[in-house]
């Protein structure tokens, strides 16, 4: 069971960032050494297509609104990475965990830290400034990529760190469902009061009409 720590902590961060994951996993295995390392995710085209994909959504993810809709689009993708790198690893070590649990671990741990993700992105996308967008998304950036080294080097601790951060994302979900809530009241509350102050001047045109 030494896998499972890295099985999981690479889910949660492919919940963040799917392609950083398999990108760095590619790199430290080819060039670290790191003997728990796929050997399919040291492949050049696996490294090359995971580096383009890396960049678009470096740039994505800075974008107000924009991050969010490629959120959306990664709803899929994110678990399914998370499975599939789980199932790659248990692979690589035979007898230790079914490929199966693994990618159930990986693809459900990359699942909940996306929901995670995505409902936090949406409560800073109400900030007005994308300043914060590009601060939040390169703390994630370092965040997996911290995570990922770590989990090859000290696999338990990175899983405990990986745990504590679930958590506490889990905790702030709450409060950025009710930030969003508030967002969506007082944009409809704009939007009536639009509503309302065209349809005054109409109404005030037709009544001085003879």
């Amino acid at each position: 069971m030494t896998i499972l720590p890295l099985i999981f902590t690479s889910g949660l961060a492919s919940g963040i960032n799917a392609y950083a994951v398999v990108l760095l996993l590619g790199l430290l295995g080819r060039f670290a050494g790191a003997g728990s390392v796929p050997p399919a995710l040291e492949r050049t085209d696996v490294l090359v297509a995971a580096a383009v994909l890396f960049l678009l959504e470096a740039v994505a993810d800075k974008i107000p609104y924009v991050d969010s809709v490629w959120d959306a689009v990664h709803t899929v993708i994110r678990p399914i990475a998370g499975a599939t790198v789980g199932a790659l690893i248990a692979s690589a070590e035979p007898g230790s965990l079914p490929e199966v649990a693994a990618g159930a671990v990986g693809g459900t741990t990359a699942l909940v830290s996306h929901l995670v993700k995505a409902s936090l992105r949406m409560a800073v996308n109400t900030s007005p400034e994308p300043a914060s967008n590009i601060a939040v998304s390169l703390a994630e950036d370092l965040s997996v990529a911290g995570l990922v080294t770590l989990a090859i080097f000290h696999p338990w601790l990175a899983a405990s760190i990986a745990a504590a951060l679930l958590i506490a994302g889990l905790l702030l979900v709450r409060f950025a469902v009710n930030r969003i809530r508030r967002f969506r009241a007082r944009r409809r509350e704009r939007r009536a009061a639009r509503l309302a102050g065209r349809a005054q001047p109409a109404a005030g045109a037709y009544s001085a009409q003879p």
